[in-house]
């Protein structure tokens, strides 16, 4: 349904020219559901913006449902009203003097050729009851909660039925409680009506919870994409490792490397682990373990064994703790039950899942 190649995109500024895009490919196909995550100023707002038709890139080419919206080789570049999609921003841009049903009537009312008003009536309130809004037709969009305002957003940008769903940021003007409610929503309007689409986020636990694919990006460029399990069960790179949620790097040296299976002596302490390794490390590389806090088990005695660490601090989190845990100059993050007790200076007692581990080369 989408299909993006070799997308670049270059601003000019006070300190000279600035690459936001340095080649970007990605497909989506019918009724998937793709994201784009990353940190500010990784490019992929921009990305979205030149599928929008919002941004002309300087190369590169996009295509919706088979049809050339953008090729800079030919110098063709669609605007977005003749894109075959709907948007929704951060900003929600609710007009504030109409009501619900006219902003939710909008771009049907200006869409050529025209459209009939009965089957205008039609969309909007079927668009509306999608979203759950359609009692709320008459009312003035000023008096809408922020939920309702991005409930409307939704219901606009689905009327017309589009191919392609673009959505930058949608719930990141909510509060916590609101914004996981209507991420539940969103995902379950998105498998409803089976519209594919394109989402950006900085929000992990939202890319996590809602995509089919997960696109990791960073300076212009994504560093790994697939399903969002395997992206974050199995990172590609550092970058990906320590961007999405937490993780914990030790460094060691290979002792033995043999039938994909390292052993590795830890520099933080005399303590040896065999990992799974498919880097192609050889005996006496210098490599970092890396591992998720979930992938430990914190013991307050050496019974459990495991490698011996101080507890500097202790965050509640309601259903769990995380254990912040000093060994040497190296902080670890590990998750524990609530119920356990310790203080900070406590000794505590860190048993690492091998199998769980990921080897990089030493950074």
């Amino acid at each position: 349904m989408l299909t993006v190649r070799g997308l670049t995109k270059t601003y000019a500024t006070a300190d000279g020219n600035y690459q936001a895009l340095k080649g970007i490919d990605f497909d989506i196909p019918a009724g998937g559901f793709y994201t784009l995550l990353g940190e500010s100023g990784c490019g992929k707002s921009t990305t979205l913006r030149c599928v929008a038709g919002l941004e002309e890139p300087d190369g590169g080419s996009i295509a919706i449902d088979g049809e050339v919206v953008t090729d800079t080789t030919r110098g063709l570049h669609a605007p977005a009203f003749e894109r075959d999609i709907g948007l929704v921003f951060q900003s929600y841009a609710i007009w504030p003097h109409m009501d619900v049903f006219a902003n939710v009537a909008y771009p049907l009312k200006v869409q050529r050729p025209k459209i009939p008003t009965l089957e205008i009536n039609t969309r909007v309130m079927e668009a509306l009851r999608l979203v759950g809004m359609e009692d709320f037709a008459n009312r003035q969009a000023t008096k809408l909660s922020g939920g309702q305002q991005q409930r409307v957003a939704f219901a606009r940008a689905l009327v017309r039925r589009p191919k392609l769903l673009l959505l930058d940021e949608p719930l990141s003007n909510l509060d916590a409680k609101l914004r996981e409610q209507m991420r539940f929503e969103l995902q379950e309007l998105i498998q409803r009506t089976g519209v594919t689409t394109l989402y950006v986020t900085h929000d992990q636990s939202e890319a996590l919870a809602m995509s089919d694919t997960v696109a990791v990006m960073a300076g212009g460029r994504i560093v790994q994409a697939g399903a969002p399990r395997e992206v974050y069960g199995q990172p590609g790179n550092r970058t990906v490792a320590d961007f999405l949620g937490s993780a914990n790097f030790l460094r060691g040296k290979i002792v033995e490397a043999s039938d994909g299976v390292a052993t590795v002596a830890l520099a933080e302490g005399a303590v040896s682990m065999s990992v799974p390794s498919q880097g192609g490390f050889t005996a006496g590389a210098m490599v970092d373990v890396i591992f998720r806090p979930e992938d430990a088990t914190t013991h307050l005695g050496p019974a459990g064994g495991g490698i011996e660490c101080a507890v500097e601090r202790i965050v509640f989190q309601g259903g769990m703790s995380e254990y912040q845990l000093r060994l040497g100059a190296t902080l670890l993050r590990t998750i524990v039950h609530p119920s356990v007790s310790a203080e900070p200076g406590d000794r505590a007692w860190v048993v690492i899942r091998p199998e769980r581990c990921i080897l990089f080369a030493a950074h």
